[in-house]
């Protein structure tokens, strides 16, 4: 038994990352899990990796900021699967490191378009559906940087921020049948924060190692998170064991203070 038994999943940003740990774990919890992102062979990989395992997946590509791709790609999703029960908002790109004098429109725009906006899209149109099978569950993934802040990086602390609003919003407008939780990462292992170190260097003056040795330092843990350690509370906001929990922030993050 599973904690996500008889459960169908669309788990957006699912080409590589945490998006994919969420499939393959979702996966082996019983889950049937619809992976959709906007790279072709990232997301198809992803899925294939599921089905390898004995799991059930199919894989959409969709852009999550798009209103008529995220309304054919649920569409798609109950097609092959009957229902949609369960959402992860993953999908969002953290957009580009500058001083706020220099952040474009174009990047403002992308950022909010790619982590917000995709939000609140795929949500809209999964809403309907989760109503049809008698309830659900959505899980936005936020991240530290929209309680904290994070200098240089407006357009990615705005719309994470704006990712807890919305899970507070909707949270109270979906209940009873519908459950909104949110998880807060701090800075998880991988190549998206090599990245961000590597911005955050470069406009500080400083080196990367020197910028990743401050990061940790700044954590209780001493470490960053993982993104087994992400999914991990995402499948608890998900199972049953959480059907008494909504409206709620968990911060995964090693213990940094969220403000």
């Amino acid at each position: 038994m599973g904690l996500l038994d008889g459960k169908v999943a669309i788990i957006t940003g699912a080409s590589k990352g945490i998006g994919r740990a969420l499939s393959v774990r979702f996966a082996q919890e019983g889950a049937a899990v619809v992976c959709t992102a906007r790279s072709a062979d990232l997301v198809k990989e992803t899925a294939a990796q599921v089905t390898k395992a004995g799991g059930k997946a199919i894989a959409l590509v969709c852009d999550a900021a798009e209103e008529d791709q995220v309304r054919r790609m649920v569409a798609d999703g109950v097609k092959a699967f009957g229902k949609i029960t369960t959402l992860v908002n993953n999908a969002g790109d953290g957009g580009p490191t500058k001083k706020v004098e220099e952040y474009t429109m174009e990047d403002w725009r992308y950022t909010v378009d790619s982590c917000l906006t995709s939000s609140y899209l795929c949500t809209r149109f999964v809403v309907p559906e989760m109503r049809k099978a008698g309830g659900g569950s959505i899980v936005n993934i936020s991240s530290g940087a929209g309680r904290r802040g994070l200098p240089y990086r407006i357009g990615y602390c705005a719309s994470k921020a704006g990712q807890v609003g919305m899970t507070y919003g909707m949270a109270l407008e979906l209940a009873p049948t519908i459950r909104v939780n949110c998880v807060a990462p701090g800075a998880v292992e991988g190549d998206r924060i090599d990245r961000v170190i590597a911005g955050q260097a470069e406009v500080r003056g400083i080196s990367p190692e020197q910028m990743r040795t401050a990061m940790i330092e700044r954590n209780p843990l001493k470490r960053f998170v993982t993104a087994d350690d992400i999914v991990d509370a995402t499948v608890f906001f998900c199972s049953d064991m959480a059907k008494s929990i909504s409206g709620q922030v968990l911060a995964v993050n090693a213990g940094e203070p969220a403000g």
